[in-house]
């Protein structure tokens, strides 16, 4: 069996190796730990195909380590054991404490992870782990608490084609052939950031094409692309574009491409608990205060699924994806708090009005801190209109009601209780 692109690219220092200059680049932090010679355990956090595994190897080579690699998909507490084991007699020979190497170390149960605890607190080995999940959610916090965490970013338009570039120039198999990439843009976009994708697509594409003398074009990527539709690989070549496309569908409301998109994700092994989270996501973001039982029953959904597993889990998740699905949409949560983010950036800390402010001490109170603060239930309806906003922002409108049933309420609610803010 050939060995993929990927793997015969894979860099054995940290001079060849490709993105994350913030973390390797001269002067690094992790480069510095690195060629210091100490460095702690430690979760890389980032999206498929930018380097998470070659980097824990290449750490593993420039200290001259021991590197032993698990798979949170594939093994268990008797696995990690029985690494630890070794581990620990290799110490008495004076040999360097290995690097314990965990792919998709979210995958792992809170018992497989305790049994990491030990090992790691003492030293027996260095923990190295990986994943595409927030590690403030998927690695205990006893765990989470002994690892340095660094996130890892999506290559660059330009760290890509350098990749590209690598890939004709010093493979020995593409060198054997005359290459030209005349246009770039349907490589890249396939990709997504996904190096190891990108290289899986570049050796598809040239694979594909008999002659020597190869001309890669646009036209010609997707042609090919297309004719090539892999199954679904929770590994990373379509993870994410089975994630959007569901999403997409949903936030479409059609109810069908949905409930088709997860049977593909069931059927290809994904983490329901992975599937969960995403709804969640979207029951605020593309459904909101149109129908707010959509964030209940989303959070109940993962919940549950947390609760039961697969595969009486499907059932769940099928039942609240065409309840999110068929539900009125309204992404006017999203709008509200990105615009009001872009303005607290473009405007930065302005003053709270002095009649907002708290005022514990007689000094506040003197200065007027809270002086002409009304207390809204004091009023008739609960309201009253004052400024809530910073001077500077005053009237100033972030959140505006969708067109739909409920959120038409809202908005008839709020113009008559702001009038002009809200139309009236």
């Amino acid at each position: 069996m050939s060995i993929p692109l990927a793997e015969r690219l894979r860099p054995s220092n940290l001079d060849h190796y490709i993105g994350q200059s913030h973390l390797v680049g001269k002067g690094a932090v992790l480069r510095n730990a690195i060629e210091s010679g100490t460095i702690p355990s430690m979760i890389f956090w980032g999206p498929p195909g930018v380097g998470k595994t070659t980097l824990a190897h290449i750490i593993s080579q420039q200290l001259k380590r021991p590197f032993y690699a698990l798979s949170a998909i594939n093994s268990g507490v008797k696995d990690i054991r029985e690494v630890i084991e070794k581990a620990k007699s290799q110490s008495f020979f004076g040999a360097a404490n290995p690097i314990l190497f965990i792919d998709e170390i979210h995958r792992f149960s809170k018992s497989q992870q305790d049994s990491l605890l030990g090992a790691v607190e003492k030293g027996v080995v260095t923990l190295v782990g990986a994943t595409t999940e927030n590690p403030s959610f998927e690695v205990i916090s006893a765990l989470l608490s002994r690892c340095q965490v660094y996130i890892l970013k999506n290559l660059s338009e330009e760290e890509l084609i350098a990749l590209l570039g690598i890939a004709i120039k010093e493979d020995e198999t593409l060198r054997t052939k005359n290459i030209e990439i005349t246009e770039y843009e349907a490589l890249l976009r396939l990709s997504g950031g996904d190096g190891r994708k990108l290289l899986n697509i570049f050796e598809l594409v040239v694979q594909s094409i008999p002659t020597r003398d190869i001309v890669i074009t646009n036209e010609k990527v997707m042609a090919i692309v297309q004719q090539n539709i892999a199954l679904y690989d929770k590994a990373g070549e379509q993870h994410y574009d089975i994630v959007s496309a569901l999403i997409k569908s949903i936030r479409g409301s059609d109810p069908n491409a949905s409930v088709y998109w997860l049977a593909r994700m069931i059927e290809g092994g994904e983490d329901p608990l992975f599937i969960a989270r995403r709804l969640i996501i979207l029951a605020s973001e593309d459904i909101g205060n149109a129908n707010p039982n959509a964030l209940l029953l989303a959070n109940n959904c993962f919940q549950a699924v947390n609760t039961i597993g697969m595969p009486e889990a499907r059932i769940i998740l099928s039942q609240t994806v065409i309840y999110l699905a068929t539900s009125i949409k309204s992404n006017s949560a999203i709008l509200a708090i990105d615009q009001a983010l872009a303005n607290v950036r473009e405007t930065g800390n302005l003053s709270v009005p002095l009649d907002l402010r708290n005022a514990p001490t007689k000094l506040m109170k003197d200065i007027g801190y809270g002086k002409s603060y009304q207390y809204a239930h004091a009023y008739e309806g609960n309201f009253v209109a004052q400024e809530y906003l910073p001077t500077e922002l005053a009237s100033h409108v972030f959140y505006q009601p969708g067109n739909n049933p409920k959120e038409n309420e809202i908005r008839k609610n709020l113009a008559q209780l702001w009038k002009a803010k809200y139309g009236y």
